[in-house]
């Protein structure tokens, strides 16, 4: 077991448990803000208002088809660009400052998983039969009440598997915020390794990115089953 008692006082590690603190968080945020956020999304993608439809389509279109790093570079740094070519056309006194690295990766990570959770709810509200909307105005529920006491839970129970592939994806995805210099788990377990010419923190950073992804795997499962009574 001395290797155990080496890799417990390993001079770097406290350093990645600092950098899996960030990393929650980023987690943490990303899913509190995308997954609400998507509701109105996929709403909007089912719209027959077609200008709203349209532009919840090239939305959708955009954050799809350009790569989740390119979004983070493009969250913390265009503001500033573009202040800069606004007070050239003498429109803004002063360039805008950049924004905080940890807020502008959060901000991309929620408009980038938003929109592939709102495809996902998009595909459970329309699984859903048209009788269970029939069935709710017929009880005399109004047409937001239906939405979210009939059809919201039926959807959640069905959406949970491709959810959970998204989370858990996620997880690994915050490794991407280093672009814009987030101090988060790998970026950390990359400086060890550097630094102390050694594989061990990359071992340790892939230690903790499966023992976070057990978790929600084992989450999910407690989720999906707890819903077992809406089949």
């Amino acid at each position: 077991m001395d290797w155990l008692a080496t890799f417990l006082h390993a001079p770097w590690l406290p350093q990645l448990l600092e950098g899996t603190g960030v990393t929650l968080q980023l987690f943490c945020w990303t899913l509190v803000l995308s997954i609400p956020l998507s509701i109105p999304i996929a709403l909007g993608r089912m719209s027959k208002f077609w200008p709203l439809r349209q532009l919840v389509n090239v939305y959708l279109l955009v954050i799809r088809g350009t790569p989740l790093m390119l979004q983070l570079i493009f969250v913390f740094f265009a503001p500033y660009y573009l202040s800069v070519y606004l007070v050239k056309l003498g429109l803004l006194s002063t360039p805008l400052q950049t924004p905080d690295r940890f807020t502008a990766a959060v901000f991309a990570f929620v408009i980038n998983y938003a929109a592939y959770f709102s495809e996902i709810f998009r595909g459970g509200i329309e699984s859903i039969p048209k009788g269970q909307y029939e069935a709710g105005q017929v009880l005399g529920f109004t047409r937001p009440q239906v939405f979210f006491r009939i059809v919201l839970p039926q959807v959640v129970k069905r959406v949970i598997p491709a959810s959970a592939n998204e989370v858990i994806t996620l997880v690994k995805d915050t490794a991407l915020a280093q672009v814009l210099g987030v101090l988060e788990v790998f970026t950390l377990a990359k400086k060890s390794a550097s630094s102390n010419v050694s594989v061990m923190p990359l071992i340790a950073a892939g230690i903790i990115y499966f023992i976070l992804n057990w978790v929600v795997s084992w989450a999910f499962i407690r989720i999906e089953k707890k819903l077992d009574y809406y089949r």
